[in-house]
């Protein structure tokens, strides 16, 4: 067994959500992001997303609509294979 600690980081200001785990477990250290989500030019950007149904899908349910969903985990060219948006940025920070 092990001793894995989950928690969320939030930068309200700059509107990045990370969900974390770390810890140990069976005599390794267990230190990865599940999801990292941000918000850039006034869509959701999925940075990461190991989570079994998909962030988006939540986000769905909420009513985001896809096309302000952008599956960043993804290629910029792969995107429009995608049902979500194609959204490329090229600003700063």
């Amino acid at each position: 067994m092990g001793n894995i600690e989950t928690f969320l980081i939030v930068d309200e200001a700059k509107v990045h959500y990370i969900w974390m785990n770390l810890g140990w477990q069976n005599g390794e250290r267990i230190n990865g992001m599940t999801v990292y989500v941000r918000v850039r030019d006034g869509k959701f950007w999925i940075e990461e997303d190991w989570t079994e149904n998909g962030i988006a899908t939540d986000l769905i349910r909420k009513s985001v609509p896809k096309e302000d969903i952008v599956l960043a985990f993804h290629e910029p060219k792969m995107r429009q294979y995608t049902e979500f948006a194609v959204a490329s940025y090229s600003g700063a920070g």
